[in-house]
């Protein structure tokens, strides 16, 4: 029903996560609709983010400068780290504005259902930065999904020897929700209402 071109490009925008069939034909359209510059334009910014964001060799978060622009902030505390799962889930909170401390992203949650093992995150990686004395709080801010619930209970298994304290973000967040959708007031609550694990 479509030119072999169009079909291309709507079944390659229908591979993005959250869009279906519609949502794909609609952005093809409109694309197809905008100017050559505007589209030349959307290529540029999304092959120049491939080329020049890379993972922040401290925490993981996605940057362009290495270490990340909160990594280098004298002002954020460093002795709280609030471990994350997903890039998506620091950037929801720093959109809280509660928070202001440091990060570590694990890249995803434990699943063995697709395969993600503990050795699969950067659990080591986290475990590297608690070597001296100066982390005295790790808030473990991870979605309370069953994954979520999974990878929580094992790293307080893992982190609960080592004397720092061990707090969860409260359940401000609806059950399966991602972290990124929640409003800036759910997630302040939820960080303000964590809770010792």
């Amino acid at each position: 029903m479509y030119a072999e071109s169009l079909a291309k490009m709507i079944a390659e925008l229908q591979k993005l996560p959250g869009i279906g069939p519609k949502s794909a034909q609609r952005l093809g359209f409109f694309l197809l609709g905008s100017s050559r510059q505007s589209v030349a334009e959307l290529v540029d910014s999304i092959l120049q983010a491939k080329d020049r964001l890379k993972y922040c060799s401290r925490c993981f978060n996605i940057t362009d400068v290495d270490p990340c622009l909160i990594c280098q902030d004298a002002s954020r505390r460093s002795d709280v780290i609030c471990v994350v799962a997903e890039p998506k889930d620091l950037v929801a909170i720093e959109r809280s504005g509660v928070y202001n401390g440091k990060y570590h992203v694990l890249g995803g949650v434990i699943s063995p259902l697709d395969g993600v093992e503990p050795d699969s995150l950067r659990i080591k990686e986290l475990l590297g930065r608690l070597g001296g004395n100066e982390v005295k709080e790790l808030v473990l801010a991870i979605a309370p999904t069953t994954e979520g619930e999974a990878t929580v209970i094992y790293l307080n298994k893992l982190l609960k020897p080592l004397g720092i304290k061990l707090t969860k973000i409260a359940y401000g967040l609806p059950i399966g929700a991602d972290m990124d959708y929640a409003d800036p007031a759910t997630l302040s609550q939820a960080l303000e209402g964590r809770r010792e694990v």
